[in-house]
């Protein structure tokens, strides 16, 4: 699935796979809402780029269809 991102920050198939349980149950949680500052730290962590303040609806979908993984 080609997601669109931002060229400021790392796209979310290269985080989303390493990103820990807790961090990917924290996003799924508040899916359409801000990325809480440990996530973020830990999205940030994984690239070496800024995270997202939110995100975009392409991700949120990709976010979606990784669910089963996490579960």
């Amino acid at each position: 699935m080609d997601v669109t991102h931002d060229t400021d920050r790392g796209a979310i198939e290269r985080w989303w796979p390493h990103l820990s349980i807790e961090g990917k149950h924290r996003l799924l949680a508040e899916l359409t809402g801000p990325v809480d500052a440990e996530t973020g730290a830990e999205i940030e962590s994984i690239t070496g780029e800024p995270a997202p303040d939110r995100l975009t609806p392409a991700e949120q979908r990709f976010v979606l269809t990784q669910i089963e993984p996490v579960d």
